[in-house]
């Protein structure tokens, strides 16, 4: 079985549309979603469409799709944030925004193979951002297998038998395979789709290949310039679309 895990769209059409286009090259058997459909970028409702249109196996909510659909409040976001989130909310149309607000709380496990979540299986909305965060992460994981994003950063964590804990974060590379050891735990993030944050601008996913034991994240570019004129033309906060240039 071979899945494409996306993750953090953040309503950037360009960007899934690109990594569609490759990974459909790539060949996969199921897709798995890992929330924030929306937030930040100018096609909300293009791309709920289009994610309910690939008919994923399984898909879990993030903290935008949340607070987009009312499902939560905006108080923890920064002002670019709640920003995108109130013009998110209008924009959005009834059908999306109940979409959104029915999409399940992770973790999930897929297939008794695989475990999908936002932030960590500990809480969908806590980051993983330092090596205490991932080891606590792996340790409650109930799957060998665990992916999830939230942090908008492409990062692989595995731990051993012995509880020994290694991190990778494969920043700049356009391919990055991880081969799954049996008798090991992997806590692993595709990246962002739509907004990444690890100073690669293009678009970030992954195929895991559980017959082959092979998570494999990629990236691929996709029309940044396009995705930006959107957001100003919506009269979004102009940040939001100089930082898909930098990739922060």
């Amino acid at each position: 079985m071979r899945y494409l895990a996306l993750s953090d769209i953040h309503s950037n059409l360009e960007a899934l549309d690109a990594v569609l286009r490759a990974s459909a090259a790539q060949r996969y058997d199921a897709v798995l979603v890992l929330g924030d459909l929306v937030g930040y970028g100018a096609d909300p409702n293009a791309v709920v469409d289009c994610v309910r249109n690939l008919g994923a196996r399984a898909i879990v909510r993030g903290n935008h799709d949340k607070v987009a659909s009312g499902l939560d409040n905006a108080e923890d976001f920064n002002p670019m944030a709640k920003a995108a989130a109130r013009w998110t909310r209008d924009s959005l149309t009834p059908q999306n925004l109940d979409y959104l607000r029915d999409l399940p709380a992770g973790p999930l496990v897929v297939d008794g193979a695989i475990e999908i979540s936002h932030g960590s299986p500990l809480d969908e909305d806590l980051y993983v951002v330092a090596d205490i965060d991932a080891a606590r992460s792996i340790a409650a994981a109930r799957s060998a297998l665990c992916l999830y994003g939230h942090t908008h950063v492409a990062l692989t964590a595995r731990m051993d038998g012995q509880r020994r804990l290694e991190i990778e974060a494969p920043q700049g590379h356009p391919e990055f395979a991880v081969t799954l050891d049996a008798g090991s735990k992997y806590l692993i993030n595709p990246g962002s789709v739509g907004q990444p944050r690890d100073g690669d601008s293009r678009a970030a996913y992954a195929i895991a290949d559980l017959d082959r034991m092979v998570v494999t994240l990629y990236r691929v570019a996709y029309p940044i310039e396009a995705a930006q004129k959107k957001i100003l033309d919506a009269g979004l906060p102009p940040m939001l679309a100089y930082r898909l240039g930098m990739g922060r």
